[in-house]
Order: C-alpha cells, then structure tokens, then sequence
C-alpha cells in the first residue's frame, strides 16, 4: 500500500491561518517563529505546547501552526519571549559518518546532533537548517542559517552559488576527461551544468559546481570513468572553510552578503513581549 504523503509543514500552517497576514509582516507559525528567535528548537517548542506551557496573546496555545505575527504577544513558562529574528549563519566541518537527516536509521547520528553537542548553550535553542547536504561519507563544509530564505538562496539553481570539491578517485583523469567536465555531461537525470576542473595530483580532482544534484560530483566522474573514493567540499560561494573537523564559528553578515550574495533583512514578526 502507498504511503500517504506527507503535508508539507508551511502548507499546513497556511491552512490554518485564517486572518490576512499584516501589511510588512511575514506569514509565520508558532513553532518556527520560536526557533528562528532561538528561544526554543522545534522539537522544544512541540513539547512545551503539548504540555502547556506557551501562552500566545493571552492564552494557552497548543497547535504547533498557530499563526504569529509583528504584533504577537509569546510567553513561555510564564516569561515574555520576544519573536525578533536576526538572520546567523556559521559554518561546521562535517566529519565522515554522519548524515545530513533529522534521523540516523543506522544509528551512527546525525549532522544535527554532532553540531548541538558543540554549539554554546545560548544557539543551541536556534532550529538550525542545513544548508544543502552532503553525503554520509562526504567531509568538509556545510553550512547551517535559522533563515529558511537563506537556504533557498544558496540552494536555488538560479543563484549559481558554487560550491568546491576535492575529490579522490580512482586512476588518473586525463585532459580530455577534465575536459568533458568542464564543458558538461549527461547524466541520467538529465546535462550537467559544465564545471570547473582540474588536476591537483595524479589522482585527485578539483571540482566546482554551480549547481547540488543528488550525488552530483560523484555520478559525474564515474561518468568520465574516474569513481570516486573519498569527498571533500573545500567551499561554498567566497566563504572557505577554515575550521578542524567537527568544529564550527559564526559567519558575519558580511560574510554571508559578500560570501554568498545573500543580504539579511529584519525577519518579521517581532513579537511584543507583554
């Protein structure tokens, strides 16, 4: 039997908002305006509402898509909480292992947890997106914003954000191969946007992409006969990772408009505390 799919959560919420969203407010729910304000992660924010203990404009609120907006006034346990956003990034250097996934099914752990763990307590009550995935086995830079828009901004196709590999691969790719990549190649879901290669040693590949298909880089140098055996993404955009595995900072706004063409503006609503 077919699985039913899934709603997706901004379809439920905007099904469950009723009024107009206020002229220069942003339409936004309960839960996600909490997480984005670092009061609170998603999962947090799901289970102080199923016990009770958030208060939206003078009453116990318990539905997770409750609409918020400029002039919402959030209490939690009883304490104002200020909904006001300000657009964070950082970047994180993923060690092999782990997925890009909320769950593990073969229980070696998550991205997710993996930055929780090292995260100073006053970010971690921030819902952290990642900002597009890399493989289990895959190494380097990955970066992860509490602003959603940010994530389709460095994501979209049409921002041709690029994003630098370093690849080991089988044998020793030649010119004509290098260059086969650099003017694109067909995969099986359909031309790859040409990329920038070259040869950094006799068995390792430099690859920028401007756009992330599922396993791009590797199904694009199995395609020219070079398979890959180990990933390392170097940058993304002008920023270039420059931390040690498993460890993460905070990106400046400069960083993030300069670095990845992205300019952060103040995120609605601004809840009033009361």
């Amino acid at each position: 039997m077919a699985r039913k799919p899934k709603t997706p959560r901004w379809l439920e919420a905007a099904r469950r908002r009723k009024e107009p969203v206020p002229e220069g407010s942003r339409a936004d729910w309960l839960v996600r305006a909490l997480g984005r304000a670092g009061v609170m992660s998603r999962a947090e924010a799901e289970q102080a509402l199923r016990e009770g203990r958030v208060e939206l404009d003078g009453h116990v609120e318990r539905d997770p898509f409750a609409p918020v907006h400029s002039g919402s006034a959030v209490r939690v346990d009883g304490q104002p909480r200020a909904l006001e956003a300000r657009t964070l990034a950082l970047m994180f250097h993923k060690p092999a292992g782990v997925v890009v996934h909320g769950s593990d099914p073969e229980g070696i752990g998550t991205v997710f947890e993996r930055l929780r763990a090292v995260l100073t307590p006053e970010l971690r009550g921030y819902e952290w997106y990642a900002v597009g995935r890399l493989d289990r086995d895959t190494t380097g830079l990955l970066l992860f914003t509490n602003e959603e828009r940010l994530v389709a901004h460095a994501t979209s196709p049409e921002t041709h954000v690029s994003k630098r590999y370093v690849a080991e691969v089988e044998g020793q790719p030649s010119e004509e191969s290098l260059q086969r990549l650099r003017e694109g190649i067909l995969l099986e879901d359909g031309p790859a946007r040409p990329a920038g290669a070259r040869l950094l040693a006799p068995s390792r590949v430099e690859l920028v992409l401007t756009e992330g298909r599922h396993h791009q880089v590797k199904r694009m140098l199995a395609a020219v006969g070079h398979p890959v055996r180990t990933l390392h993404r170097e940058a993304v955009g002008e920023l270039l990772l420059d931390v040690p595995e498993g460890a993460w900072r905070l990106l400046t706004e400069a960083e993030v408009e300069q670095g990845l063409g992205f300019r952060a503006i103040p995120s609605a609503p601004a809840g009033k505390p009361r």
